[in-house]
């Protein structure tokens, strides 16, 4: 996890008057940090911080090497299949640092074929001074976050890891300058013209949730070929955890004591003392009194016998971090504010606490799986996959945006192995009767999948659906509740007008006011509330879905004392 900030376009004194801009985003990188401008390109700038992980010698970026000296690359990202790459196209590496494998395929393919070689999470800004040409690109579900400044009129682009770092930059452009998140799956080319200024070449989008991986698979088809389709559930997330290892920093993982989070962590361990990693894993959960999560988090720590951490917060603390987290992710979402808060109060006790740095999590199973609560009302198995493909689509803007903002707020770098791309391809082109929910259990056949192998109590492996912002909260009083009166406290301007999505409830029309002091008219973040469907819902919390059953709950924390 690191953080690219590029302008393109400007002159060197009002490039100079924005680098300002550029630190606005130091906390993706604290370890070091670079600003270039190339001679021949006095209207280009890049810049760089860096939370080094992997290569700590050489994996220094703006990064150039001597086989391709016109070519510069800033790239927040890891690429998990850099050694395959280098022995199977015979690359030349010079360093250690796995994006470097970005200029190798970018060379020795088109650009549209060298993204779909990559197997990991990247954004990132290539240049061709030679070519004249600049490359933007993201990865499939935006698991690195990339924004982009644009004054079509003008000639001008800027790029940042967040907006923090270009919206001060958008001023001092023209009427029409826009500020958008660049598209997932996506990339775009751009022309460098004679004059410095840069213009739009095309647009095109390599990938969709359901494509087959392009680049040779971690887990070949021959390894698969014996197994059903629980086996290959199973050993499929299995492999994304173990590719997710790679890194010269420790890790750890977020624990809340659900099904994900525990499959993560319990996978990460096994393949721990499998790679004889010499520390032990680090286990994190949080709640507040005597929160569901936190008894069901220290049953899976207990039993996996990692070093465990247990994090409890009050209102004080709500109160405290409240707008820094709106601030952090840049979004005024109700679920994604509520769930980030326990999340970024987390990751603030391990930047302070531990010497974590690479943190597993269990972020894109809901989506991938059907997990939420209200795929039971899907109204047939295809609306479900229908359902699941748009969530993926889109979960860059909610839980994806919550899982990177929240850890790198706090100079962490969070692992999502739900979201590989191998195992996401296997999931969602498995038989759809199979994904859905089965007598009431949500994500029936990753639970199935795991039912025999022992990695998980089965007081966690078939745990009721807890939303997170619940499930860290007291039994007796809900996260929200408490939210809602803190703002009660300090808000009486109810009457506001926005453009863009509506707030209509004395909550939502917080965020939407904290939001606008640091982003003033971005609605477009945000472009709708993520909501249940199927369902008649005033509140996104799954506590108002007729299936979220207080009594099941209630008899489940009975049954397995918890």
């Amino acid at each position: 996890m690191c953080g690219i900030w590029a302008l393109f376009g400007i002159n060197g004194d009002a490039n100079t008057a924005c680098f300002d801009c550029f630190f606005k985003i130091k906390h993706r990188g604290p370890d070091a940090w670079r600003i270039e401008r190339d001679a021949r390109e006095p209207m280009a700038t890049l810049g760089f911080h860096r939370l080094t992980i992997v290569d700590t010698l050489h994996g220094m970026q703006p990064m150039k090497i001597h086989q391709y000296p016109r070519v510069t690359l800033i790239c927040n990202g890891e690429i998990y299949n850099c050694k395959r790459l280098r022995e199977q196209y015979n690359f030349c590496y010079e360093t250690r640092c796995d994006v470097e494998a970005v200029i190798h395929c970018y060379k020795h393919f088109s650009i549209a074929e060298a993204v779909k070689k990559l197997d990991g999470v990247f954004a990132f800004c290539l240049v061709d001074g030679e070519a004249k040409k600049i490359y933007l690109a993201r990865d499939p579900y935006g698991v690195r976050p990339l924004f982009k400044l644009q004054d079509a009129e003008n000639g001008v682009l800027g790029i940042c890891s967040e907006a923090k770092g270009l919206v001060g930059v958008k001023p001092k452009l023209g009427p029409n300058a826009t500020l958008a998140q660049f598209p997932p799956g996506h990339i775009e080319v751009w022309d460098i013209l004679e004059s410095g200024k840069v213009k739009l070449n095309r647009t095109e989008q390599y990938f969709k949730p359901g494509y087959p991986p392009s680049f040779k698979p971690f887990v070949s088809e021959d390894e698969l070929k014996d197994l059903d389709v629980y086996q290959k559930t199973a050993y499929l997330l299995e492999a994304a955890c173990k590719k997710r290892l790679m890194s010269d920093r420790r890790i750890g993982c977020l624990l809340s004591g659900g099904l994900d989070s525990s499959l993560v962590t319990a996978l990460v361990v096994k393949l721990a003392k499998q790679q004889q990693i010499s520390y032990k894993i680090q286990t994190f959960a949080i709640g507040m009194g005597d929160s569901p999560d936190l008894a069901a988090a220290r049953i899976v720590a207990d039993h996996l016998g990692t070093e465990h951490h247990e994090i409890k917060f009050d209102e004080n603390d709500v109160k405290a971090a409240l707008d820094d987290v709106i601030y952090h992710l840049e979004s005024f979402d109700i679920t994604t504010i509520r769930a980030s808060l326990p999340m970024y109060l987390l990751s603030k006790y391990i930047k302070e606490k531990t010497d974590t740095t690479v943190i597993f999590s269990g972020e894109g199973a809901d989506e991938l799986a059907q997990g939420y609560i209200y795929f039971r009302d899907a109204p047939s198995e295809a609306a479900g996959h229908e359902e699941s493909i748009r969530l993926l689509s889109d979960i860059y803007l909610y839980d994806g945006l919550r899982a990177d903002r929240t850890t790198s707020a706090q100079s962490l770098e969070p692992r999502v192995p739900f979201l590989d791309i191998q195992f996401t391809n296997h999931y969602l082109n498995v038989d759809a009767k199979l994904k859905t929910p089965q007598n009431g259990v949500e994500k029936h056949l990753l639970r199935q999948s795991f039912a025999n192998s022992g990695l998980l109590p089965d007081s966690i492996l078939w745990r009721h659906k807890e939303a997170f912002s619940d499930g860290v909260a007291s039994v007796k009083k809900s996260l929200f509740t408490t939210i809602d009166e803190i703002i009660r406290e300090r808000f009486s301007k109810h009457d506001e007008e926005y453009p863009g999505t509506q707030p209509t409830t004395v909550e939502s029309k917080y965020y939407r006011h904290v939001f606008e002091k640091s982003f003033p008219g971005q609605y477009n973040f945000t472009p709708y509330y993520w909501m249940p469907k199927w369902v008649q819902v005033s509140d996104p919390s799954a506590r108002f879905i007729k299936h979220y059953a207080a009594k099941e709950k209630l008899n489940y924390i009975q049954e397995y004392k918890i």
